[in-house]
C-alpha cells in the first residue's frame, strides 16, 4: 500500500503520522511525506532569505518523519515540492505517487505558537478561506484516489 502524506512539520502533521503508523502499521505501507515550500510573492532578498529558511525548515522536518517510520520499520522517502500547497500536493498525488491513499490533518485552531501567532493565523486562516478555500477542501474536490484527513487532538 503506498500512502502519501501532506506533512509541514507541524504538531497537526506530526499527529497525522503517528496516526497513520498507528492505523495502517500491519498492512506495511510505502510512505512518501510530501512538504511544499511555498515560493515568494517577490524576488527579493529578505523574501528569499525567508524562503530559503522555509526549505530547510522543510527538509529538517521530513529528515524527522522518515526516521520516525524508519524506527517503526516502515518505509519512508522525502518529497519537498515548491509552488502553491494545493496545487503541488494534487500535483505529486496523480502525476508524480499516484498513491493509494493521501493523508491530510486538517487544520487545528490551536496553533503551535502564543497569542500572536493565534492571532496572526486566524487572520491568515480566514483571508485564506475567502481566497482560496483550505487545502483539504480543495483536495477534497480535485484528488482521485482515497483522502483521509485527520483531525488533531
Amino acid at each position: 500500500m503506498k500512502i502519501m502524506i501532506a506533512y509541514d512539520g507541524s504538531r497537526n502533521a506530526r499527529l497525522a503520522l503517528a496516526q497513520t503508523l498507528t492505523m495502517f502499521r500491519d498492512l506495511r505501507p510505502r510512505i512518501t511525506l510530501v512538504a511544499v515550500a511555498e515560493n515568494p510573492r517577490d524576488i527579493t532578498a529578505g523574501n528569499e532569505d525567508l524562503f530559503q529558511q522555509e526549505v530547510s525548515e522543510l527538509n529538517g522536518s521530513l529528515a524527522e518523519a522518515v526516521e520516525v517510520c524508519q524506527q517503526e520499520d516502515i518505509s519512508a522517502e522525502p518529497l519537498l515540492l515548491e509552488g502553491d500547497a494545493r496545487k503541488m500536493l494534487l500535483f505529486a498525488a496523480e502525476k508524480k505517487i499516484r498513491p493509494d491513499m493521501l493523508v491530510i490533518a486538517r487544520h487545528s485552531h490551536e496553533p503551535d505558537g502564543g497569542f500572536i501567532a493565534r492571532s496572526l493565523t486566524h487572520f491568515v486562516d480566514e483571508l485564506d478561506y475567502m481566497t482560496f478555500g483550505s487545502v483539504s477542501s480543495f483536495l477534497a474536490r480535485r484528488i482521485q484516489c482515497p483522502l483521509l484527513i485527520l483531525p488533531s487532538r
